[in-house]
């Protein structure tokens, strides 16, 4: 027969669940759209940039690449502050001045402007990205976090379609009011984050608590199941930041500096890659969004088919893994169609593994422990786009190939995917052995 109280109680759940992700997702998501395209906008205003300054690319790949080391710097102080002050004003702080910053970058005069703003563009952004996923486990259920994640990083694939589109078309109005391509693309993507700061400040709640669209069952039902998987336990701010040194979360933070550094390395390059082709601009801006719509269906199906079929190491291992054999691919296969396609397949599967795997920290850690230890993760990580955007150019100018770079991308993900196993079993074993 069936339970009533079951029923009721999945009812409950979903009724509970679909009203914050109505709510908040659209938010959040926007907020990384707008967020992304200000962090790879510079790989658009490169394609003009680069000449524009007279850089080189081992010049224009180090201050790209700064911005890892300014949000590596700051991410773990700045998730322990919003743990702090609340989500609503620390978001709101850190898109105006990402924002402005990004303004700043429209009027870079030298390489020297160009490495600082770049790194202040990290120092500015710092905590947003973990800063979310920590939120979320003031918001959902662990059951439904994976699903989130990918939700919300599809945001991050939309970004680099609607970056692709409009950095190769912003290119084009060169000499526009007396601008120069480059400076049109700062310009015009730096704007969003500045205006959207105050609907953010305005509209964003710090949690459940303070949500007046959440009705009072579904704060108790809420507050209930996130109080029971946390083991009752209180959020303590105290030795918070102790967290960073886990074992746990220093093995985690080793392993995901092949993702970023994958994704980072791929996305940052690609314009140049098609632009290799012979394409115009705006073209290559157009061909640039296939991938990433290919990206936007991974981050959604991934997730879900873990949550369907029980969360596995093969969920983040096996993206990996097909990453690094299509950008092997990308490089021995004859034509630009064939290479391509395979970027059109590397993309999305370096991109899926990431929300499976920001499933793993909030298993063991809780409260501002958890920021601290998902922003370590995330900064420490992250040091891989740092690394890509070296290491990328380096190889492209020992080789005078613009493809080269792909197999040393593809052998970093493989050596990520199969160190993979290694960190979820143990994980586990230690999970068992704590229970």
């Amino acid at each position: 027969m069936p339970d009533p109280s079951l029923d009721m109680a999945l009812d409950r759940e979903r009724a509970t669940v679909g009203r914050v992700t109505r709510r908040l997702m659209p938010l959040f998501c926007l907020m990384y759209l707008i967020a992304y395209i200000d962090r790879q906008n510079v790989s658009y205003a490169k394609l003009e940039m680069v000449q524009a300054l007279g850089l080189s690319e081992a010049a224009y790949g180090l201050g790209a690449s700064l911005f890892f080391i300014g949000y590596f710097l700051f991410e773990a102080p700045s998730n322990l502050i919003l743990a702090r002050v609340g989500a609503r004003v620390w978001f709101a702080r850190i898109m105006f001045t990402w924002g402005l910053v990004t303004l700043a970058l429209g009027f870079t005069q030298n390489a020297a402007m160009f490495y600082i703003l770049r790194f202040l563009l990290g120092v500015t952004e710092a905590g947003f990205f973990p800063g979310v996923l920590y939120v979320l486990t003031l918001w959902y259920p662990q059951a439904h976090r994976a699903r989130m994640v990918g939700l919300f990083m599809i945001a991050s694939a939309l970004a680099n379609a609607v970056g692709a589109a409009v950095g190769g078309a912003l290119l084009d109005l060169n000499g526009t009011l007396g601008l120069a391509g480059w400076q049109w693309v700062f310009l015009v993507t730096g704007i969003p984050a500045v205006l959207l700061a105050p609907y953010v400040l305005w509209r964003l709640p710090n949690g459940p608590a303070e949500a007046r669209w959440l009705p009072q069952e579904e704060k108790t039902w809420l507050a209930g199941v996130l109080d029971a998987e946390r083991g009752g336990a209180a959020d303590d701010h105290r030795g918070a930041w102790k967290a960073i040194f886990d074992p746990r979360v220093l093995l985690l933070a080793g392993l995901y500096i092949g993702m970023p550094l994958g994704a980072y390395g791929l996305s940052y390059w690609l314009p140049t890659i098609v632009k290799s082709f012979g394409v115009s601009n705006t073209v290559n801006g157009f061909i640039n969004v296939v991938p990433w719509l290919f990206v936007a269906v991974a981050l959604w199906w991934v997730p879900r088919h873990a949550a369907r079929h029980g969360a596995s190491a093969w969920h983040i291992a096996g993206p990996v893994l097909l990453a690094a054999v299509a950008l092997v691919l990308s490089v021995v296969l004859p034509g630009p169609a064939l290479k391509f396609a395979m970027l059109c397949i590397a993309a999305p599967a370096v991109f899926a593994a990431q929300p499976v795997f920001w499933s793993l920290p909030p298993s063991f850690l809780t409260g501002p422990r958890a920021a601290a230890g998902i922003a370590a993760i995330n900064a420490i990580g992250n040091l891989g786009g740092f690394i890509a955007q070296n290491l990328v150019p380096l190889v492209r100018d020992a080789t005078g190939s613009n493809l080269a770079p792909m197999l040393a991308l593809a052998a970093v993900l493989t050596l990520t995917g199969v160190l993979i196993f290694y960190a979820v079993g143990k994980l586990e074993k230690t999970r068992a052995t704590a229970g």
